[in-house]
Order: structure tokens, then sequence, then C-alpha cells
């Protein structure tokens, strides 16, 4: 059975699911589920395959069903942070278990920071944090350009631009730079503008997110597990460089997981992963 909850605070009503018992029926922390800035429609398949567990998802601020009150259309890791606190608050059971992917696994590291009492495991899965990089000034600059493309010739352009950043294997060189711009058709996109600029995504709005820098003493401090976890098929790509340099970060090594950064998706937005063999991973690690 899932049960759906708003959360009303003053800046945002927070919606999330709960699916099964509260407290929960095996006495383990719920499994809280969480991604930004894919909203909990993105967890259907992966929650599926935890029929034992009570699973959580959630809409962040501004996204999915979650809707603004503050004003702002960014979106800021800690302040995230403060929202899924107040969710594990307003469940009433104690800390929970955590996966959380790509900005969802910075807003995690953020939690465990500033409420490290929160959380017993985390499992983060390729967070795209750019300050962690070696080549970080290049990896900003990549990063405009994705922005560059999308504010000059929409949606298509900005993906087709984000596709190839993030594709990239290895250091952003001067060979990166001294490509053209993409053809959306080359990834089977029209080329046409949409004509919107608000993307979370391919604009600015989230650049917070993949600005944030962990604070490695607050992490290391915190009693929670953290597993930094990456996609067997992500090798070499930017996000893949990201979760091996925040898992070193931590002084360990990022567990691999099959398939990609999207890889315990299903159908949900039409580039399926693995989701059973992930989910199996996912169990692997949290039951150990």
């Amino acid at each position: 059975m899932t049960t759906t909850h708003i959360l009303e605070t003053a800046e945002a009503d927070i919606v999330y699911d709960v699916r099964g018992p509260l407290p929960t029926a095996d006495g383990r922390p719920p499994l809280l589920m969480i991604g930004q800035p894919m909203d909990a429609s993105g967890f259907a398949t992966l929650a599926s395959h935890f029929p034992d567990r009570t699973v959580v998802t959630y809409d962040p601020r501004g996204l999915g069903r979650s809707r603004r009150k503050d004003g702002r259309v960014d979106h800021d890791p800690t302040v995230q942070a403060g929202d899924v606190h107040a969710v594990i608050e307003a469940l009433g059971v104690g800390p929970v278990e955590i996966f959380a992917s790509s900005g969802g696994a910075v807003t995690a590291l953020a939690l465990v920071a500033a409420h490290p009492h929160d959380v017993t495991t985390l499992v983060a899965h390729e967070p795209p944090l750019i300050p962690v990089l070696p080549d970080a000034e290049a990896a900003e600059r990549a990063r405009s350009g994705v922005r560059e493309a999308y504010e000059a010739k929409g949606s298509n352009a900005g993906m087709a631009a984000f596709i190839a950043m993030t594709s990239w294997q290895g250091e952003f060189t001067d060979g990166f730079f001294a490509q053209s711009q993409p053809d959306p058709a080359a990834f089977g996109m029209p080329s046409e503008d949409d004509g919107r600029r608000d993307d979370p995504l391919l604009s600015d709005r989230s650049w917070a997110v993949s600005s944030y820098r962990p604070d490695r003493d607050a992490l290391a401090a915190a009693p929670t597990r953290i597993v930094i976890a990456v996609g067997e098929e992500s090798a070499g790509g930017f996000t893949a460089r990201t979760a091996a340099a925040t898992a070193e970060l931590l002084g360990q090594q990022a567990t691999v997981f099959p398939s990609h950064h999207g890889g315990f998706l299903g159908g949900e937005f039409g580039y399926p992963g693995q989701p059973e063999a992930f989910a199996r991973k996912l169990r692997e690690i949290l039951d150990s």
C-alpha cells in the first residue's frame, strides 16, 4: 500500500510517498530514495524490487508535485537537505537508509554533513560534484557550454551538449573544447527550439548542486556508513570520475553497480538500465 503525504512548510509544500507500513514491518529503517532533478516517479521500478521494505520517495521542492512558495527557481542541495531532514522527522521512526541518485546523492551528502544522525547507511550513486575533480575549472567551462547551447537553441541542443559533456572520456582537454556543438539529430532528437529556458538540468538553476563541495571532516565524523557508487557502463565519463574522486576524498573506492548513470530505471524515461540487477547489488550493500 502506498500513501501520499504533504509536508507543509513556510517555503514549500513537500510531497512524499510511503510504500509499506510505519513503523516498518521488519524493524529495519525505512529506505528513502531521492534524486535531483528527477522526482519520485523515477524510482517506481527500483522500489518495486523491495516489496519487503518500507520505501519512501519524495519530490524535491519545485519539482514534480512539490510546490515552492519561496519565490526562488534555483536548486540548492543544502536547502534540499533541510527538506529531506524535515521529511525524516515527519516519518517519526528515527534514522533511515538512503539510496540517492545523481543530484540527489549531493543532497544526501549535504544531509549527512548537517544532520549526521538522520541516516544509518547512505549509498550515493554518481554524485556530479565538480569541485572534487582535478580538472574542476575545465569541467565548469564544459558545464557553461551546455547552458550556452541551451540558451541559444533550446532543449534539444542543450541535451545534445549535455550528452557530449557527460560521455566525454577523461579530463576535459583542449580536444573537448575544440569540438563543434553536437547536432541533436546525432542523438535522435529534433533540432526545433521549444522556447523554454527553465530546465533544471540544462540551465544554471542546478549549478549549486554540481558546485557543491562536500564537507569531508563532517562526513568523516558522522556515524553514517557512506558508500559511493558508480555504474560499470559509466567508466571514464564525467559522473564516473566525480564518483571516484568523491570516494577518494572519503578514503574509499567507489563501489561498482550494474549499468549506467540511471541503471536503476525501468521504462520511466525511455532509457532503461538493469533495475533487477541494480536492486540486487543495492540490497547486498544495505544488508552487509
